[in-house]
């Protein structure tokens, strides 16, 4: 089944998006729907070919990248075709995880495959090194396929190990996978449960940080404390230190322009400051520095760049 005759049952099929939910199909075509997700619904064309449609063409284009990544590997499905919102790929058989779990064990053997599943995922690109246990087929041969790939790319976040995988597991296997990794992969299992411990101390000082409310009264008599601008003395202090310190940048800035060496400009104010620092303890009073563009240190500077010249 190819060309106008797929496009007239493609046109036949209305997909649209649900918050947090699997799409809503309308189906007016000849085709079977064997199942749907967030992004889109499958529907059979043959015993080897399914066809997925999306709600939307960006979600298309996302899962087609995905996809064309991995043809070179056994994991994907193999793509056949594609169009602005569907793709026509190989049916993909077998028993999900997720059911397979539901009366057999997990082996080391298992465990073993779905370390080598991420370590593809990272060797072909994908940036979330993870997927859940839905969404991976084991086939007749032992051999793993995964679906709904669309996710593990196009991504501003991602979680440091596979949080998807391990908590989808349920907490028994979830321990026997670990205890597993444990024993296959030392350091991988050392590094992922960093980061697990790490993940349980953020969500309970999360909750600690939500349920304690501060006491807003007693923390405005608090923070009076770091208050300047009521205290005369302590207010020009504070706003001599903060001129000067925005007057040094600036002057360092324009000195570094005209070809002056930055580290010597520094070593410089660090000198100046360190001066004036003395100067106070001796003299016990306010320090009265003018910078300038006339400051000794462009004296300095305009002599080292004709000796330099004088040289070259």
């Amino acid at each position: 089944m190819v060309g106008e005759k797929l496009k007239e049952y493609v046109n036949k099929i209305e997909i649209s998006e649900r918050n947090r939910q699997d799409v809503h199909v309308i189906n007016r075509s000849p085709l079977k729907m064997i199942g749907k997700g967030r992004q889109g619904a499958v529907f059979q064309l043959s015993n080897q070919r399914c066809i997925k449609v999306y709600a939307n063409e960006e979600d298309c284009e996302r899962e087609y990248y995905a996809l064309q990544l991995g043809q070179h590997t056994n994991l994907f499905p193999k793509l056949f075709a594609k169009g602005p919102n569907y793709i026509v790929m190989e049916l993909v058989s077998g028993v999900d995880l997720r059911e397979y779990l539901q009366s057999q064990p997990l082996t080391l053997e298992l465990s073993k495959k779905l370390i080598e599943m991420l370590i593809t995922f990272k060797e072909i690109g994908y940036e979330r090194i993870d997927h859940h246990k839905r969404q991976i087929f084991i086939q007749k041969d032992g051999n793993l396929k995964v679906i709904d790939v669309g996710r593990t790319v196009w991504r501003d976040r991602v979680y440091p190990y596979p949080r998807k995988l391990i908590n989808s597991l349920g907490d028994d296997y979830k321990q026997i996978f670990l205890s597993h990794v444990q024993q296959l992969a030392p350091d991988l299992y050392n590094e992922w449960h960093h980061y697990i411990e790490m993940e349980k101390l953020s969500s309970r000082l999360t909750e600690r940080f939500l349920r304690d409310h501060p006491n807003e009264t007693s923390l405005k008599k608090e923070v009076e404390l770091l208050l300047s601008t009521n205290e005369h003395p302590r207010y020009e202090k504070s706003l001599e230190d903060l001129i000067h310190k925005v007057f040094d940048e600036q002057w360092a800035k324009v000195m570094a322009a005209q070809g002056y060496d930055p580290e010597e400009i520094e070593d410089y104010i660090k000198s100046i400051s360190q001066r004036d620092r003395v100067s106070k303890r001796k003299i016990g009073k306010k320090r009265s520095t003018n910078y300038s563009i006339t400051h000794p240190i462009t004296t300095t500077y305009r002599y080292k760049r004709k000796k330099s010249k004088q040289k070259r």
